[in-house]
């Protein structure tokens, strides 16, 4: 909630639900295009989040701070995901994926470091978050209709 929309980020609405929590008590479908918004925006942080902490729970050289050069340190990360992204293709089931505890309803992981330093405000971003969220809204409205 503390980041502006920006450059490659949109933040969510301020002030409008959004963790998964408040969604899941009964037949609580979205009022307004700020809302289906959050709410998409929540499931997919939390889809994100699952995904690295696969990443990082089956590639321990992801969990503690790398002395790599950063061009080292890059290519790493693109091994490990590339990696992860074949065994996800040729097994079945993955024994780590199915470890996992579900994140969904969880807020805040205090353990967690913020990488993101600084966004800096754009008004083209928000009107384009404005305008995808209007249009997201539009469109599910009218498939719940028909």
């Amino acid at each position: 909630a503390g980041y502006m929309n920006g450059r490659g980020f949109l933040a969510p609405y301020r002030g409008t639900r959004y963790h998964v929590h408040e969604w899941a008590q009964g037949p609580r479908a979205p009022r307004n295009y700020q809302e289906l918004f959050n709410k998409r925006h929540s499931s997919a942080r939390n889809v994100i989040e699952r995904c690295f902490g696969l990443v990082k729970k089956r590639w321990a050289i992801l969990r503690s701070p790398s002395f790599y050069q950063i061009k080292i340190q890059n290519l790493i990360i693109i091994a490990c995901c590339l990696l992860q992204n074949f065994i996800r293709m040729n097994m079945t089931i993955d024994p780590e994926e199915a470890s996992i505890v579900d994140l969904e309803g969880e807020e805040d992981h205090p353990n967690d470091q913020d990488t993101i330093e600084a966004v800096e405000s754009s008004n083209e971003w928000t009107h384009w978050r404005e305008n995808l969220a209007i249009e997201m809204f539009d469109e599910w409205t009218t498939r719940r209709v028909s």
